[in-house]
């Protein structure tokens, strides 16, 4: 099931919290008189500026990264260490691996999951490169099942279709901070003995029945991009609670050296291939300054997202987001709604996304179908790949007959995305996101006449 709230909930639910905000921020949004839109040469709906990101507080977030450089130990030690312990805490897990990034986390948690040359992963096509990218370099080949429009999230119900003999595991995608709906994944994985990595790399915090994602699977990724909620230039993390798995995991980030269960043998202590990954001490230094505000950060996001949610969803044509009923934290790496132009007087997308930023509002129009790209045929025909599998196994027309997914096609023409600093602000800058809407809307056929 699904919720979707309305303006009356969201009122209801953040009372509390809107008191400790002041009696003003209570008030509720009255939309603007009929502004010119600023493409047309009007005002625009929101003239200042954005928070800036990434955040950095020189005068306490310093200390600790220039007490790192000056030590002369940067690469992995204690610094690493003591931020996996605070990270394995913080999302309920008993371990966690740093690593140079996202798309190594997913890499090294399928393979050192068993995943490899022969074998299918299931995944969804609404998200980043770096999931298929790192299912490929494992050998295996990345399957597509549709997503659920409403929540961007892959569906359940078509995931089950596509499992195959040759299906050993599954990679949901918690996108744009919102949990994939993980108990039936869970159900349909154990049915079929297959294992899970959750990709929460845009979903630090986000719940499900107050378990956070990433928690769920056999492990779960991270990613600490500059661009991410917590962000230190580059990082990932895997995080789990087998520590047979987690061993061989920083055995393979660390060259392949004996760690933990994976033993020393007679010939030497590099017992596997591996290769390596370790995070730097300086990276580590500059993930604890971040967490300092990471929760307050989180929390407010979530209540501007909720109100500007509210307002949204009483304009035509926009449509907002939905999440799971089981969900209990969002945590809104990007804020998502539908545009449907036909509300709009037919006026392009493309055309809305550029009035909206003559507003002062960034935005973007997301992903694009990834199981379309030609990355996958350049794959298909390289020489591990063609060794691995039948010419049958690697025709690429048919892989993408198979492979189609109408739904994500329709998402990645209609969606818009605002970025997380965005929701920064204060109950001002969200109204005037709807403000600039509104007047995109009520003038929509006069910016269509003017660029056609």
């Amino acid at each position: 099931m699904l919720k979707n709230y309305s303006r009356r909930d969201f009122i209801l639910q953040n009372l509390m919290v809107g008191a400790g905000m002041g009696l003003t921020s209570m008030v509720p949004y009255r939309p603007r008189k009929d502004d010119l839109p600023a493409i047309l040469g009007g005002p625009k709906a929101h003239a200042g500026d954005w928070s800036r990101w990434p955040i950095w507080k020189p005068e306490t977030d310093e200390a600790r990264v220039l007490d790192v450089l000056r030590s002369g130990k940067w690469s992995r030690a204690n610094v690493v260490a003591d931020f996996e312990a605070r990270w394995a805490e913080l999302i309920g897990s008993k371990r966690c691996l740093t690593l140079v990034n996202g798309t190594n986390s997913l890499f090294v948690s399928l393979l050192q999951l068993g995943i490899g040359g022969g074998d299918e992963v299931i995944l969804p096509p609404y998200t980043f490169i770096a999931c298929p990218q790192a299912i490929l370099a494992t050998g295996a080949i990345p399957v597509f099942a549709d997503i659920d429009k409403a929540t961007y999230q892959i569906d359940p119900k078509k995931l089950e279709a596509k499992i195959t003999p040759r299906t050993k595991a599954i990679l949901p995608v918690h996108i744009l901070g919102f949990p994939c709906d993980m108990v039936s994944i869970m159900k349909i994985a154990k049915k079929h003995n297959l294992v899970v990595v959750e990709d929460a790399c845009q979903a630090w915090l986000a719940e499900i029945d107050h378990k956070k994602v990433g928690t769920f699977g056999d492990a779960g990724c991270f990613s600490f991009q500059n661009s991410k909620n917590i962000p230190m230039g580059e990082g990932g993390a895997i995080v789990s609670d087998n520590d047979e798995f987690m061993d061989r995991c920083y055995s393979y980030h660390n060259y392949g050296l004996a760690h933990g269960s994976v033993k020393p043998e007679p010939g030497g202590s590099f017992v596997m291939a591996g290769t390596k990954l370790r995070l730097t001490e300086y990276q580590a230094a500059i993930g604890f300054s971040q967490l300092v505000r990471f929760q307050d950060q989180t929390d407010l996001r979530e209540r501007n997202a909720a109100y500007l949610k509210s307002l949204l969803e009483n304009i035509p044509g926009i449509i907002t987001y939905s999440v799971y009923e089981n969900v209990t934290k969002s945590v809104f790496h990007l804020f998502p709604f539908r545009y449907d132009q036909e509300q709009f007087k037919g006026l392009p997308r493309s055309e809305f996304l550029n009035a909206l930023r003559a507003e002062g509002v960034p935005c973007s129009s997301g992903y694009v179908p990834l199981n379309k790209m030609p990355y996958l045929e350049h794959a298909f025909k390289s020489k591990n790949f063609q060794k691995m599998y039948t010419a049958e196994e690697l025709d690429i027309q048919k892989y993408n007959e198979n492979n189609s997914c109408p739904l994500n096609d329709e998402l990645c023409e209609e969606a818009v995305w605002l970025s997380q600093n965005m929701l920064l602000g204060n109950r001002t800058d969200m109204e005037n996101i709807a403000h600039a809407i509104q007047k995109i809307h009520k003038n929509a056929d006069k910016i269509k006449k003017q660029n056609a």
